[in-house]
Formats: structure tokens, sequence, C-alpha cells
């Protein structure tokens, strides 16, 4: 910024000095004239030095002094007041730009009329002003449109930035939801499984295959959430025997393998038709019944849940069991919940349900 600053102070300086040197020099070599003229010379050129500061000023200036000094003198070109009329078209709020357009013509008409020039000489200047007005124009739209696309850039970059981080929040809550549910469900199941073994061996083995398969879909859905992470580039081909497992999403297809392996004993209902909703809808759906039914795992000390999907204006998702009803907790889960209705134009509520235990309910609007 500074060095743009820099440059433009020094091609302003640069302009002055040619203006100045285009007006005056031909007043003073090879004959000087009159020192009145000379001065009348200077005023018609050296104020471009601060027409940036103040266009319409420097134009009026440079305009009556070249006027005046055309009844005696007439330079090649009006130089000055071209650069003046070339800043108030480049520089200038829009009503400015259209209120000098009538005094321009007024004051170069008159210093040619006054004096009392020929035809050449008025297409000469005429053709002269409007280029300048012209070139004004051009660099002032150049500019603008320049500053549009620099607006656009910004403003992709702010929302690449904003979704990348949306985008780091999803995995964040996915993974939260994978790894508190799949290995909360395992350490449950670990845990009876010693017990079991002495005592029933056959039921033993059903719970370790449990383990393994609860273990198994986890790396599946770990798998999925990771690849978000990795580049095109960076992405390996499925091997073989697990080519479904990579392909894993969380769809309303796949809550009944959810409800098997939740170690829970749950009761699913459907209300309505079911339709086809947003991918968005359908994995918050799934998460928000994983992170439910792993919070009744945890905390509810009962294995009786009911889930219920109602289809109607809203898609409405109820978890409820008959366990120890609300009470105090400090994770992150119920919070990703409600992010995750949030993030879907939904709402969640949790509380007490209507026949005790713990209850959460998330709506979806469907239109």
């Amino acid at each position: 910024m500074l060095a743009a600053g820099r440059v433009g102070r020094a091609v302003d300086g640069a302009l002055a000095v040619g203006v100045v040197l285009a007006t005056v020099g031909p007043l003073v070599l090879p004959d000087p004239k009159p020192w009145w003229i000379i001065g009348l010379g200077l005023s018609a050129s050296l104020p471009v030095w601060w027409r940036r500061r103040a266009p319409m000023a420097v134009a009026v200036v440079v305009g009556a002094a070249m006027s005046v000094m055309v009844t005696w003198e007439k330079p090649f070109l009006p130089f000055g007041p071209l650069l003046a009329v070339y800043t108030i078209a480049d520089l200038s709020p829009t009503w400015k730009r259209l209120a000098a357009i009538p005094v321009i013509v007024a004051a170069v008409g008159s210093s040619l009329v006054l004096p009392g020039e020929n035809d050449e000489t008025f297409r000469l200047v005429g053709t002269a002003f409007v280029a300048a007005y012209a070139l004004g124009t051009s660099v002032r739209a150049s500019r603008s449109r320049t500053a549009e696309l620099a607006e656009r850039a910004r403003r992709r970059e702010q929302e690449h930035i904003a979704a990348a981080a949306e985008e780091r929040t999803r995995i964040a809550r996915d993974m939260h939801d994978i790894v508190t549910h799949s290995v909360g469900l395992m350490v449950v199941q670990a845990e009876a499984g010693p017990v079991v073994v002495r005592s029933d061996p056959d039921k033993a083995e059903v719970i370790f295959d449990a383990i393994a398969g609860t273990g198994r879909s986890a790396l599946a859905e770990l798998r999925g959430v990771l690849a978000a992470l990795r580049t095109p580039s960076e992405g390996v081909a499925p091997t073989s025997g697990h080519a479904g497992e990579s392909l894993f999403q969380p769809r309303l297809a796949n809550l009944p393998a959810l409800l098997e392996r939740s170690g829970l004993d749950v009761v699913s209902t459907t209300v309505g038709i079911p339709r086809p909703v947003a991918e968005s809808v359908e994995a918050a759906v799934y998460r928000i019944v994983q992170e439910a039914l792993t919070n009744v795992r945890k905390h509810a000390g009962t294995r009786a849940v009911r889930l219920t999907l109602t289809w109607r204006e809203n898609l409405t998702v109820e978890i409820a069991d008959d366990g120890r009803g609300p009470g105090e907790s400090g994770g992150y889960g119920l919070a990703g919940m409600r992010e995750r209705a949030a993030a879907c134009g939904g709402t969640l509520t949790t509380g007490a349900g209507r026949n005790g235990g713990f209850m959460v309910k998330a709506e979806f609007p469907l239109q």
C-alpha cells in the first residue's frame, strides 16, 4: 500500500512537471514573453500538482488562467485544463462529473470564440477535451471493475474459509459421535465378556463377535469421515472386502443396523409416509439417534428405548427411555445434537419423557 502511494505521487509529480514544461517552456524559449504571460502559464499548469486533492478547484484555476492567456498567447494544446478535465472524470463523484460537463463546454467554447479561432482549432481542441474526459471515465470504470473483482475474490475467500470451518465442525461432531457410540458400546460389551465367559461360553462368543462387528463398523465410519480430509490425489482405492465399508454414509437406511448393534432394546416406530429428504437431514437424524442411544447406555441405567419417526409437515425424531431422567451433563453430546439440528433448519429439545426417563426430540422442516 505504501509503495503504491509512493508510485502514485511520483506519477503525479512527473505529470505536473511535464504540464508545466509543455505550457511554460514555449513562453520562455526562444524569446521570453512578458512576465505576466509567463505567470498566467504557471497558473494554467502548476496547480495540477494538487489535482487529486481538489479536482474542481484546480480545474477552475487552470481553466481561468488559460482562457485569459490565450487572448495573447496560444499554446499548442491547453495541457493543464486537459489534465484537470481528465481528473474530474476519473476521481469526482457522479453528480460533480455531470455538473462539470456544461461548465467545461461553456469555458472551452468561450476561450475559442472570444479570440476568434478557426474551425480547425475548434475541432482539435474539442476533440482533445472529449478524449480527456472519455479517458478519465474509462480509467474510473477500469478501477471500479478491478475493485469489484477484488471484492468478489475476498468474498469467495471468506466463503471458502467459512465452508472449511463448517466442514471441520461437522467432522469433529462426526468423530465425537462415532467414537463415543462405538467405543462406549465396545466397552460395555467387553465388561460383560468375562462374566459371560464363566457362565455361558456360547453367549460369550456372540458378545465378542459383537465387539468385533462394532469395531469394524466404527472403522468404516471413520474412513468415511477422514476421507473428507484427503485431497483427490491422496485418495486410496478401497481394498478387497472393504468397498462397502468405505462407502458408509450416515443415512436413514442405516438406522436399523445402528439400532441392532446399540446393545439396547429399541422399539422403533414410523408414523406417516417416509419421503426423500436432503442428505444433510439424513445425516443429522442418524447422528442424533446415535448420540441419544450412547447417552442412554451411559447415563440412563436402562435398556428400554423408544424411537419414533413421524412424517408429517415436519420430520420429527423422538428418542425416549424409562431410565433415571434428566441429570447434569458436562459433555458435548447435547450441544452437538442441537448444532446438527440447527444446521438443517431444525430444532432440538430435551427433557423428561412423558412416562419418565429422558427424551430427545428433533424436528426438521420438509418443505
